[in-house]
């Protein structure tokens, strides 16, 4: 009669005797060592699922980064909320122009507008986008003074 092995790995079953399968001993422990490497697979997966969707919404950030008039808007809201008409003015742009820079900092979630009556006030949806960009200048300024220039 042949008996079912349970929960023994392969690699004890062929050296178990019945009475081990019978009294429930012979779980050598490599089954339990295999589904804590397949639970670390998993949670790599996971792991990995994350980064991929962190580095994604980094590079939509770092393009909205990526044109001097949306650096300069992002170092005026830095110190604050602002009109839409005010921010249009100190940078010199027209509306529609401002339209489109603001939809490419919303749409990254970096920038959030809302309404109050007749006018539209845009502020940082993060605060940690000021930080940031003051580490960047900082980077910037660095190389600058070690006379390192970018590749062009």
């Amino acid at each position: 009669m042949v008996r079912s092995l349970g929960g023994t790995c392969k690699v004890c079953r062929p050296f178990l005797f019945r009475q081990d399968l019978e009294s429930g001993r012979g779980n050598c422990g490599i089954m339990k060592s295999t589904e804590s490497v397949s639970l670390a697979t998993s949670t790599r997966r996971k792991r990995a699922r994350l980064d991929k969707q962190v580095l994604e919404r980094q590079v939509r950030i770092c393009k909205a980064f990526a044109n001097v008039t949306r650096l300069h808007m992002l170092d005026l809201l830095g110190d604050g909320e602002w009109a839409i008409a005010h921010l249009q003015r100190a940078l010199g742009i027209t509306k529609p122009n401002l339209s489109q820079h603001l939809a490419i900092l919303r749409a990254a979630g970096i920038v959030t507008t809302r309404r109050k009556g007749k006018h539209i006030y845009c502020s940082l949806a993060m605060p940690e986008v000021k930080r940031v960009c003051h580490q960047f200048r900082d980077i910037l300024r660095a190389q600058i003074r070690s006379g390192r220039n970018l590749p062009v």
